[in-house]
């Protein structure tokens, strides 16, 4: 039997699961506001991981992630422990917004401080009550507003448990991305905690694909580090494919986008990919692919300004494969019923 796991001063029995909520701070209107852990603490001892979304409050997809992982029948023998924060900052997430009331992003404000900013004191918060008792961590993420990611896993190109962790998890791209001054992957790597970052989906929307792939690489990583049963999920019949590098074709000038390639799509040297034009069409400048690749990430909106990032291309060795990963995961999960969280795995 596993011993009992203690969070905010709150003891979790083996077999126990349950949501702890940590005092964050008090609103302006005396309203306390809260960063809920929700702990499944297994029988038997195994692992420590952690599962957390909305660092950024807009990015909601991840906090369906774990919604549905919480309600998965695979996670009911577990080895080990879970804890799942879906929504760390509450701040963005109630006014729909990215950033934390005084205009600071909570990640790139790790570790924090205790008496430091708001999101000063979120991170050192989340830090201490939660990273800190991990082994591996798994943040859940989405492109920022306006835009849009193929799910993709991001690490670092240090280590080979994580991207052995990366490849069990099972999305289409893994793209090698160094640590950002202030992220939570570069605070938990400095105090040795693993940590893969899950790109997918858009901001303020749910993306059904997104969050099935999402859901069944942290049922991987589970089966992975051995928390689940070796039943519990089914591995990805394709390989992700690694990217080494990527990069942004911006906008040459302001005016109007008619894209022709989306996400997923792969591209080759000289594919014209958009248009911008002005509104009238007299002006109009061709979007030309100048190193191949696969799409990962796209704007949303037609209207642009010059300079802005228009098409997010990853470098990875074979292009059309990444479009057969996606054509065929897409195949796997059309046979899975909708929502019935008992039946989606």
């Amino acid at each position: 039997m596993a011993a009992p796991y203690v969070i905010n001063g709150v003891s979790i029995q083996p077999g126990e699961r349950r949501t702890v909520d940590v005092p964050v701070s008090v609103l302006s209107n005396h309203t306390p506001m809260n960063m809920s852990v929700h702990v499944v603490h297994g029988k038997k001892p195994g692992p420590v991981l952690f599962v957390s979304a909305a660092v950024h409050g807009d990015e909601i997809i991840g906090v369906e992630i774990v919604r549905r992982l919480l309600n998965a029948a695979a996670i009911r023998r577990l080895k080990g422990t879970i804890l799942c924060v879906p929504i760390v900052n509450a701040f963005g997430f109630i006014n729909h917004n990215r950033y934390l009331p005084d205009r600071r992003d909570l990640n790139r404000s790790f570790p924090g401080s205790a008496k430091g900013s708001l999101a000063g004191q979120l991170a050192h918060l989340f830090m201490n009550e939660v990273v800190r008792h991990a082994d591996v961590g798994i943040d859940l993420h989405s492109a920022a507003q306006h835009r849009i990611n193929l799910p993709q896993i991001r690490v670092s190109g240090e280590g080979n448990r994580t991207l052995e962790l990366a490849n069990a998890f099972g999305a289409p791209v893994i793209l090698e991305s160094d640590y950002r001054e202030g992220s939570l992957r570069m605070a938990a790597h400095d105090i040795n905690v693993d940590v893969l970052v899950y790109e997918a989906g858009e901001a303020l929307r749910f993306d059904e694909f997104a969050v099935r792939v999402g859901v069944k690489g942290i049922l991987r990583v589970m089966k992975t580090l051995g928390m689940i049963g070796p039943k519990s999920v089914t591995d990805t019949k394709t390989k992700s494919h690694f990217a080494t590098s990527s990069h942004w074709i911006r906008a040459p000038r302001g005016g109007m986008l008619r894209a022709f390639r989306t996400i997923g799509d792969s591209v080759q040297v000289g594919d014209i990919i958009g248009i911008v034009s002005d509104p009238i069409g007299d002006k109009e400048r061709e979007l030309v692919v100048g190193t191949g690749g696969v799409i990962i990430g796209r704007t949303n909106l037609p209207v642009i300004n010059q300079g802005d990032a228009l098409f997010h291309i990853a470098h990875v060795r074979r292009d059309g494969a990444v479009e057969k990963f996606v054509n065929q995961a897409e195949k796997e999960f059309e046979v899975d019923p909708l929502f019935d969280e008992d039946e989606i795995l």
